[in-house]
């Protein structure tokens, strides 16, 4: 319980602290959603060091790194996870898998959103 703990409170520090960013950037620039983009390499970023650090020499416990990779990163960009899991892909050698769920992501993911908003006019 103490770890689902962890996570939720990671979670939502993670998803206030994007919200607040992609507020204050987006309308900024038109056409390009930078609040968004950086939060995504950003997170890509930190769960990698998150990552990075809990496997070398365990120097970020159990515990530390599911508040922060999977609390804070999950909460702040589900992207940074997407971004993990290709790069063990791709660092595996297995270019097929990578490439099929790159591909399929992206075009179903895009799919999805459309689908949402079609279904949302009949609701």
């Amino acid at each position: 319980m103490k770890q689902a703990f962890l996570v939720f409170l990671g979670g939502g520090l993670g998803s206030v602290l994007r919200y607040l960013i992609s507020k204050s950037l987006n309308p900024l620039f038109f056409h390009f959603f930078l609040g968004t983009f950086l939060v995504n390499i950003v997170g890509c970023l930190l769960i990698g060091l998150f990552l990075g650090l809990s496997a070398k020499g365990n120097l970020l416990s159990y515990n530390n790194t599911l508040f922060l990779a999977t609390g804070f990163c999950g909460g702040f960009t589900t992207f940074s996870a997407f971004a993990f899991e290709k790069h063990s892909l791709l660092k595996n050698g297995d270019l097929l898998h990578f490439a099929i769920y790159m591909i399929s992501s992206i075009v179903v993911g895009i799919l999805a959103v459309v689908v949402g908003l079609w279904l949302s006019k009949y609701l």
